[in-house]
């Protein structure tokens, strides 16, 4: 990785690239950092502290911080990502919009790119209101009144659209995909306060330096074993027959299908945890019970610290993970399209019995990659579980949902490089 940036930076256009999207990541950290008026961050800050890991802590962090501190970049990139995903999900429902993404080309990429804008900027209209209305039953604003409301949440609804459009620049004029990369940085820039927590807890004497290697080298696992699903995937043998058009002869060449074990990314645990913790997070707005009563043990009953969250956090990851799976790829299109170029998988007969066992296999991988993803979900809250039961260290801030997009990003990015450098080669030598 080291080295492709090294050899990137050493060609001039790739050096312009690179530079722009440190520009674009350095205008964010400083959008981050410029909080809105009539706000008490303080106040604001120790309250998302408490709340756990409800959704609250992931929008948190997903923001790189921003949303505990109210500032003008809060609502992160989260609104660009809930657009995109309902769009992409009211593709496969609506015929219309399916018809647009199929048949409508580079115009209908266009149109859908427009209406995913609109829904963006109306999705980050409802969570500023959700927002304002969260820290106006708390009482941590500074100023109350008509006037307050719209200028906290117009800042809001104005941060999340420019970071959508620096998202949209680099895609243009830089390197990997700009929001991936803005959601990266977010993630990352909570790495040093997460290392300065821990290092706060061995010199206090409140956690012993034995679980700190514990935590090292299960953090370096966790990535070993993100990177290795990433890359991971089954390719099932296609060979195309030999056919004449003309005086020519096409086909006879051997090739594959590949299938990703990871192909839904990181999509299922987003939206699994979403709606796993949206009675902890709704009750947090409402106000947590006090001990003692029954509201506080159903209450820490569906903590998403307890058991019973876990289980069901890891179910829904599945579900969600099969969900994914068959929306981004079809069966019995992929067999129809493999027919239609005189393509055929050895062992099977072109149609139905080709489709049942591409679905199969689909199946199988798809179970595969969803245990996978359960497993790096659950890890973390299963190792934040029992450095609390030590007394260790407390709100563990690694989640397996930002170990995914953070190696993911990563390695998305440096491929993106190879790519740029490998065209550059092949457009020299064509000169």
């Amino acid at each position: 990785m080291i080295q492709t940036v090294r050899k990137a930076w050493a060609i001039p256009e790739l050096r312009k690239k690179i530079i722009f999207t440190l520009l674009i990541l350095l205008i964010f950290r400083i959008g981050n950092a410029i909080a809105v008026p009539y706000v008490d961050t303080a106040t604001l800050e120790s309250y998302i502290s408490s709340a756990g890991t409800s959704y609250l802590t992931l929008l948190n962090v997903m923001s790189g911080g921003a949303f505990a501190m109210a500032t003008v970049f809060a609502l992160g990139i989260q609104p660009y990502i809930n657009s995109s995903i309902i769009i992409q999900l009211l593709t496969v429902a609506i015929p219309a919009l399916e018809r647009l993404a199929r048949d409508g080309g580079e115009e209908g990429k266009k149109k859908i790119q427009a209406i995913t804008r609109y829904a963006t900027v109306a999705i980050a209209l409802l969570q500023a209101w959700g927002y304002y209305t969260m820290i106006h039953s708390y009482g941590i604003l500074t100023k109350e009144g008509i006037w307050a409301a719209l200028v906290i949440i117009v800042s809001f609804v104005a941060g999340s659209s420019f970071l959508m459009w620096m998202g949209e620049q680099v895609n243009e004029f830089g390197v990997g995909n700009g929001i991936s990369i803005i959601l990266f940085a977010g993630i990352v820039s909570r790495f040093p306060q997460g290392v300065s927590t821990v290092y706060s807890s061995i010199v206090s004497g409140s956690m012993h330096w034995a679980w700190t290697i514990f935590l090292v080298l299960g953090i370096l696992l966790l990535v070993v074993l993100v990177v290795f699903v990433s890359d991971a995937e089954r390719r099932i043998p296609v060979q195309y027959a030999k056919r004449q058009v003309g005086r020519r002869m096409y086909g006879g060449q051997s090739t594959n299908l590949p299938m990703k074990v990871s192909m839904s990314g990181v999509l299922p645990i987003i939206f699994a945890q979403s709606i796993a913790t949206l009675p902890v997070t709704v009750w947090t707005f409402i106000g947590i019970p006090e001990k003692g009563t029954v509201a506080y043990s159903i209450y820490s009953a569906i903590d998403t610290a307890s058991i019973p969250y876990m289980v069901a956090y890891f179910l829904m990851i599945i579900g969600f993970s099969y969900f994914y799976a068959t929306i981004q790829f079809n069966p019995i299109e992929i067999s129809n399209n493999l027919k239609k170029n005189g393509g055929f998988i050895p062992g099977f007969r072109p149609g139905k019995p080709t489709s049942d066992f591409i679905a199969k296999v689909l199946s199988k991988i798809t179970l595969f990659g969803a245990v996978y993803l359960g497993i790096v979900a659950i890890c973390p809250l299963i190792a934040g579980k029992i450095l609390e039961h030590f007394g260790a260290l407390q709100n563990l801030a690694i989640g397996g949902t930002s170990v995914i997009i953070v190696v993911g990003v990563a390695l998305e990015t440096v491929k993106a490089l190879e790519t740029q450098m490998l065209m550059r080669q092949y457009k020299g030598f064509l000169e």
